[in-house]
């Protein structure tokens, strides 16, 4: 049986006293080619610097064009130790690991490497996949992502928490004569994202948090009712589109995931967001240079909490 969750310990997750808020990467424009590495470093240093909580970093394999979107592009595990060597304090998250098209022992060894080399900062989240090809181009049947999710996690916590573990599934066998090095620095939360194809009952018994997207605000409402209902206290964590329109007063205009509007309405929104219960909220933000935006940002919203 999978391990139960852990207790988080990124302070991104476990700050009781107000919302909590992350911003992923690309933090430039780049969404369908190589984002600029320099500038991509620079802008991680400069979202700390400016108060946000968290870098989160995607999983993308291999680019489909007809998805349009090729994530940050760069591999997940040397990216976030780039950005680890980069920032001091702030939390690093996977937003989110594909887990049935990665060996749990490959993704348990470069979890535990990024954790160790930031000192603790690391965040699993963890999918079940949404590019059909991909599947076809790693030799795993679409079907059966729902059941390598579920012994992916349990590979992961074992690989993280036991000595040379017993382990078999469907990536092989350990027999308890090999153990994973390093170890984690910390508890690593693992956050299932959106259903990852499981019951919500068990991502609360098996999870240390949700990860899920934008929502109007009743069903949004209805989903935390539910969350608490499975997951009592665990996070749980927003993804949302940001678009920062030049005039601070705008009203709100729907995006793909969010929302574009001036400063003064997210800043009522996103107190919202804190009141109704959201922990985190990850957004992906827009404005009329990436600097800009995230220093206005941080200065007009981050700073009302």
């Amino acid at each position: 049986m999978t391990q139960p969750a852990s207790n988080p310990t990124a302070p991104a997750l476990t700050d009781a006293n107000r919302l909590t808020v992350g911003v992923g990467f690309p933090l430039t424009e780049s969404r369908e080619s190589q984002p600029p590495i320099a500038r991509e470093l620079e802008l991680a240093a400069h979202a700390e610097a400016v108060g946000f909580d968290a870098l989160w970093a995607r999983d993308v394999p291999l680019y489909w064009p007809k998805f349009g979107d090729a994530g940050q592009t760069f591999d997940t595990w040397p990216w976030l130790a780039a950005v680890a060597a980069r920032t001091e304090e702030i939390t690093l998250g996977t937003s989110s690991v594909v887990l049935p098209l990665r060996h749990p022992v490959h993704v348990a060894k470069s979890a535990a490497t990024v954790d160790q080399l930031s000192g603790g900062r690391l965040v699993l989240g963890a999918a079940t996949g949404d590019r059909d090809p991909e599947f076809d181009a790693f030799g795993v049947d679409a079907d059966d992502r729902g059941e390598l999710f579920r012994e992916s996690v349990r590979w992961l916590r074992a690989l993280w928490t036991e000595d040379f573990p017993s382990l078999d599934g469907p990536w092989g066998t350990l027999d308890g004569d090999l153990d994973l090095v390093p170890k984690p620095a910390s508890q690593i939360p693992i956050l299932p994202t959106g259903h990852a194809r499981q019951e919500l009952s068990w991502i609360g018994d098996y999870g240390d948090g949700w990860l899920f997207y934008h929502l109007p605000e009743e069903t949004l409402r209805s989903f935390l009712d539910d969350w608490r209902a499975v997951g009592e206290d665990k996070p749980f964590v927003m993804a949302l589109g940001v678009e920062l329109a030049d005039d601070p007063a705008a009203d709100p205009e729907p995006i793909h995931q969010g929302y574009r509007a001036g400063v003064e309405w997210f800043r009522e929104y996103f107190q919202q967001l804190d009141q109704i219960g959201v922990d985190h909220v990850l957004v992906g933000i827009r404005g009329e240079t990436p600097e800009t935006a995230l220093s206005t940002f941080g200065d007009s919203v981050l700073s009302s909490f």
